[in-house]
């Protein structure tokens, strides 16, 4: 088994990274956050104090990390994993990045004798914690199918979806319609309870047809009890759509509905709902037809 080492052990990396220790995979962990590793130490992982450390002897490299400069930092930076990776090393970049990063680091690697693959995840915690996320591949082909064993211990729909930097622009589509389908389960139940209808039925009902969605199986609960802990915060949808109308304007392409679930997005965001998780859209919708709670 390849000895891994994995960067960021958050929401979504502290449980991917327990999954690979159960698959008998050496993983040692480093984390800004103290008290970050614990999880993975008690999994069986080990606790690593720099980056250096952690990569030191590491066949591959993973890193979950919120945003693109703390990725740019992480792995392109003095201290960073380029300079201290084995050489030979493949890096596995699952942070939602512009994917102009994500071809960066592929340059930088690829130029320091290492491999490099952007591989963002959709799916969310649960989705972390279950090994079913999809997982969607940028980078060289060679480089795919040395991760394809790691990437199918984390997921169980795992595509190589083009070069350098094409992960992440599927994981900007993916964030565009999620968004937009939040938005409008939100819309739907307050329009439902507007109404006289008991929204859980008709979200019931709405799940088994042509409307249904993942979205409405894993949030529409929570939403309908105003259970709003994160989840995936919408302080990291907002930095999403930021990528998706970035990659809009580079393709020259139009978003309308895109531009609109972004502006809704800012909203609450601006309401303080920033830490909540992304079904808060339902209390924009509230606000907006006078129906707060």
């Amino acid at each position: 088994m390849w000895t891994i080492a994995f960067i960021g052990l958050g929401v979504m990396g502290a449980p991917m990274a327990g999954n690979l220790v159960k698959a008998g995979y050496d993983v040692a962990g480093h984390t800004r956050r103290p008290g970050g590793t614990d999880r993975l130490v008690t999994a069986g992982g080990r606790h690593a104090d720099t980056i250096a450390q952690a990569v030191r002897g590491a066949d591959v490299v993973i890193t979950m990390l919120p945003d693109s400069p703390d990725v740019e930092q992480v792995l392109l930076g003095p201290d960073g994993v380029i300079r201290h990776a084995d050489p030979g090393a493949l890096i596995i970049d699952m942070s939602t990045v512009r994917p102009q990063t994500a071809r960066l680091v592929a340059s930088a690697a690829g130029a320091a004798s290492l491999q490099a693959l952007d591989a963002p995840v959709s799916g969310g915690e649960q989705g972390a914690i279950d090994a079913v996320l999809s997982i969607m591949v940028g980078g060289a082909a060679v480089a795919f199918e040395r991760a394809r064993p790691v990437l199918e211990t984390l997921g169980t729909t795992v595509v190589h979806v083009g070069p350098a930097g094409a992960g992440q622009l599927v994981k900007a589509a993916n964030q565009l319609v999620v968004g937009g389908t939040i938005e409008l389960v939100a819309e739907a139940i307050v329009l439902l309870e507007a109404s006289g209808v008991d929204p859980a039925l008709g979200l019931r009902v709405l799940g088994g047809g042509l409307a249904g969605s993942t979205v409405i199986d894993r949030k529409g609960p929570a939403m309908l009890e105003r259970r709003f802990e994160p989840g995936f915060r919408i302080d990291l949808h907002h930095k999403d759509f930021g990528i998706v109308l970035d990659a809009a304007r580079a393709a020259k392409v139009a978003l309308p509905a895109g531009e609109l679930v972004a502006q809704l997005i800012e909203a609450v965001r601006e309401r303080g709902y920033g830490d909540l998780d992304h079904g808060v859209l339902l209390r924009g919708v509230e606000q907006l037809s006078g129906r707060s709670r």
